[in-house]
This record gives C-alpha cells, sequence and structure tokens, in this order.
C-alpha cells in the first residue's frame, strides 16, 4: 500500500474514479486469472456501458489523443477484473503493461498511445503502479477496437 496506507479503492474514491462491471469476454476465455501471487488479466478493449468507445486505426483517422484516453479506459476495465477476482485492496503493484494499438501503415506511436494506461496506473497506485511495459502496433483488433491493455499484477 501506499506509504499513507491509504486502500487502493479509497484512492480510487478520492480521485472520483468507480470501477465499472467487468466486461463480458467476447470469445472462450475469463477477464482474469489468478496464479500464486499473480494475477493475469486478458485483453482489455476500451468498453464504456457495454459499448465499445473507439474503434478504427492510429494514423488512419483515429488521434493520438483519443486513442490514449481509451488506453486509460482499457486499463480501468483490467483494474475492474482484477477487483471482481481478488478484490482491488489485494494489489501490491502493477508488474507489467502490455498495450497493443491499431495501427496504419507507418504509425510509430504506439508508447504515446499506451501512457494512458500507464499514466493511469501511476495515478491510482503512486510507485506500485511503476511497471515494465510493451506497446504493439498491429494490423487488427477484436471488434475494430483501436487499443487494447492488458495487466500483470502482483497481489497478497
Amino acid at each position: 500500500m501506499s506509504e499513507t496506507t491509504q486502500t487502493w479503492s479509497a484512492r480510487l474514491a478520492e480521485l472520483g474514479i468507480e470501477l465499472p462491471a467487468v466486461a463480458a469476454p467476447v470469445a472462450a476465455y475469463v477477464p482474469a486469472v489468478r496464479t500464486g501471487n499473480h494475477v493475469f488479466t486478458s485483453g482489455q478493449l476500451p468498453f464504456v456501458d457495454g459499448k465499445l468507445s473507439l474503434t478504427g486505426k492510429l494514423g488512419a483517422g483515429v488521434s493520438d489523443a483519443d486513442a490514449k484516453a481509451a488506453a486509460r479506459v482499457c486499463a480501468l476495465n483490467a483494474l475492474a477484473a482484477i477487483d471482481a477476482l481478488v478484490g482491488i485492496d489485494n494489489v501490491a503493484r502493477v508488474v507489467k503493461v502490455v498495450g497493443f494499438v491499431a495501427s496504419a501503415e507507418g504509425f510509430t506511436g504506439q508508447p504515446v498511445v499506451i501512457n494512458g494506461a500507464s499514466e493511469f496506473l501511476v495515478e491510482v497506485f503512486g510507485d506500485a503502479g511503476i511497471h515494465a511495459r510493451s506497446a504493439v502496433g498491429v494490423a487488427e483488433l477484436p471488434l475494430g477496437a483501436a487499443v487494447e491493455v492488458e495487466l500483470i499484477v502482483e497481489v497478497r
């Protein structure tokens, strides 16, 4: 926990952030799995109220700013999956973020887009939110989503 021993759920409330309902899987998988002291989330899309909030490709009509905001939504949805499985207050630290960005040929700004998830996690978890990361450009994502994010967290 943070230096002030505040819970993560209290920190979310302080930031005015409510965890959404866990997004329903779009295929044959579960939203998150725990093994040992780690939780791995499935890739989370930018669903808001059950609807995909951003589709398309970066470098072909989707703005970096919109995609960065969508990456934040993806990370929020990943936290909801973690909370449903083990409780958000059991997170010890964020270990790794993997972000996928639907990219048109020549687009190389994937790291800037996935900063939306990374910066959000540091905002919520402070130093415990600092993580390793991959930001990968791909030709297509499920349902035409512009971004997808998965997390690995250590839990108590």
